[in-house]
C-alpha cells in the first residue's frame, strides 16, 4: 500500500488547497458538494444527492432564501451542471457515496464535513494558504475548522477502496455532509435512514488539540450535548428625547438576556456552557431600539443537563422580555447530542495501524471538549447493534480552530488516509 500512498499525496494537497480556496457556508455548498461528486463519479462510486442525501424538513437552521439564490447564482457561474443545481436546489447540499463489493460483509460507513465558517481569512504573508495562493477567495468565509482536510480525507480514502476493491467486502458508505457548524446537518442525513443498518460507523476531525504529525486518537470523550437558539426581541420605536416614555427597548431586553444568560449556576452533575455570539441591535443613536437579535448556544455534559441549561435560559429570555414590555421568539436552528464511543474500537483500531508507513502513534483515547452533530449517526448506529467512534488525526496547531490564520500541516492528510485504510483493511481481513 505505502507505493499506492505515496502516489497519492499530492493529489490530497492538491484538493485540499483547491477546497481551501473556494469555501462555502453551511447548506449552500453547492460547489464543493459537485466538486466531489464529479471525483466520486470517476472513482466508480454510486452518488446519492438532493432528497435522497436528507430528510429536508429535519434540516436546522436554514439560511435566507436570498443568501441560498446569491450561492445558487455563484454555482452556475463556477460551471455547475444545471442537473447537479437543480438536485441540491434551495439547500440540499452534501453527497453520499456507495460502494457494494457484492460479496458479504461488514457495512463500514465513514462521514466527512464539507462546510466552512463565517471568517474572514488572514492575509498575512505569514499565513501558509496566503503564502501559497490559496487562500479563501470568498469574502467572510473560510475553511477555519480543518473541514477542507476532512474531505480530502474522504476523497482519499474513496481513493483506497476504488483501488483495492477486489480486496474488499462487504459494502462502504461515505458520507460528505454539510452544514456541521452550529449542529444543523448530521440530524437530517441520520432520520433519512443512512446509518440504521451499518456495522462500523467512523468519523474524525483534524487537530481539535495539538498532537504530532503521525499521532491520532482511536476515540474521544467529553464532547458535548448542545443546543443553538436565535432569539428575536420586538419592541416599540420612538424618539428618545421627546416621548421616551412611548418606546419599548428591544436592545435593553436584549442586554439583560445577556448579564442573566451568564449567570445561569452551573450543575453539580456535570459540565456546564452558555454563550451568546452575537447580537444586532437598534437603529440610531437617538432612537429607542426596537429590535434586536441574539444568537446563544447552551452545552452540557449530558442531555438531561443541557436541557437544564436550555430550559434557564428560555425562562431568561421571557423575564427580560416581560420587564421591557417587548415580545420574543426563539428559533432551535441546531442540536447535537452527547458522544459515547465504542471503546473496543480502539485495540482493534491500534491493531490495524500496526507497522503502518506515516501513523507512528495510536492513543487509545483524547480528552475533548466542544460539540459534535456526528453523535446523532453515532449514537442511530449504537442504538441499531453497530459499533462507533469519533477519532483525531494529529497537527501542530498554531491558531486554534475558528481563528482567522486557522491551518494543519497538510502532512496529516496522508496519515488519516492511511489509518482509515488500515481500517477498512482490517475489517476485511
Amino acid at each position: 500500500m505505502i507505493d499506492f500512498l505515496n502516489k497519492l499525496n499530492p493529489q490530497l494537497i492538491a484538493w485540499r488547497r483547491d477546497f481551501h480556496n473556494y469555501p462555502e457556508l453551511g447548506f449552500m455548498e453547492y460547489v464543493t458538494t459537485y466538486k466531489l461528486g464529479k471525483e466520486l463519479n470517476r472513482l466508480g462510486f454510486m452518488v446519492h444527492l438532493g432528497e435522497d442525501v436528507m430528510k429536508k424538513e429535519v434540516r436546522l437552521g436554514l439560511p435566507p432564501k436570498e443568501q441560498m439564490d446569491m450561492y445558487e447564482e455563484r454555482a452556475t457561474d463556477n460551471g455547475v451542471d444545471e442537473y447537479w443545481l437543480s438536485t441540491m436546489q434551495g439547500g440540499m447540499t452534501g453527497i453520499i457515496a456507495t460502494w457494494d463489493t457484492g460479496k458479504s460483509g461488514d457495512h463500514m460507513a465513514f462521514r466527512f464535513d464539507i462546510d466552512a465558517l463565517p471568517i474572514e481569512e488572514t492575509n498575512e504573508k505569514k499565513h501558509f494558504p496566503a503564502q501559497h495562493n490559496f487562500a479563501s477567495a470568498n469574502k467572510q468565509v473560510m475553511h477555519a475548522c480543518g473541514h477542507d482536510g476532512h474531505m480530502t480525507i474522504g476523497l482519499g480514502l474513496a481513493s483506497f477502496i476504488s483501488s483495492y476493491h477486489a480486496q474488499l467486502s462487504g459494502k462502504f458508505t461515505l458520507i460528505f455532509q454539510p452544514a456541521e457548524e452550529g449542529g444543523r446537518g448530521a440530524k437530517a442525513i441520520t432520520e433519512n435512514g443512512w446509518l440504521d443498518d451499518v456495522d462500523y460507523f467512523y468519523s474524525g476531525h483534524i487537530g481539535i488539540e495539538s498532537l504530532p504529525i503521525g499521532t491520532i486518537a482511536a476515540t474521544v470523550d467529553g464532547f458535548l450535548a448542545s443546543s443553538k437558539l436565535n432569539i428575536n426581541f420586538k419592541g416599540t420605536a420612538s424618539h428618545a428625547g421627546m416621548k421616551p416614555e412611548l418606546g419599548k427597548n428591544a436592545l435593553l431586553a436584549a442586554t439583560t438576556a445577556v448579564a442573566n444568560l451568564y449567570a445561569i449556576p452551573r450543575h453539580s452533575n456535570g459540565i456546564t456552557r452558555i454563550n451568546v455570539g452575537k447580537m444586532v441591535a437598534g437603529s440610531g443613536r437617538n432612537i429607542i431600539p426596537d429590535s434586536a437579535y441574539l444568537e446563544v448556544e447552551t452545552r452540557g455534559e449530558t442531555e438531561d443537563i443541557n436541557q437544564y441549561v436550555r430550559s434557564e435560559a428560555m425562562r431568561i429570555v421571557e423575564a427580560a422580555a416581560i420587564m421591557q414590555n417587548v415580545t420574543y421568539e426563539i428559533e432551535a436552528v441546531g442540536q447535537t447530542e452527547e458522544i459515547n464511543c465504542s471503546k473496543s474500537l480502539a485495540s482493534a483500531i491500534i491493531n490495524a495501524c500496526n507497522n503502518s508507513s506515516y501513523v507512528k502513534k495510536v492513543i487509545p483515547v483524547a480528552k475533548v471538549a466542544g460539540s459534535e452533530d456526528a453523535s446523532f449517526m453515532i449514537n442511530r448506529v449504537q442504538a441499531s447493534g453497530g459499533k462507533a467512534t469519533y477519532m483525531l488525526f494529529g497537527t501542530a496547531l498554531d491558531h486554534p480552530h475558528h481563528h482567522q490564520a486557522f491551518d494543519f500541516q497538510e502532512e496529516v492528510l496522508i496519515v488519516a488516509v492511511e489509518a482509515l485504510a488500515n481500517i477498512v483493511l482490517k475489517g476485511n481481513d
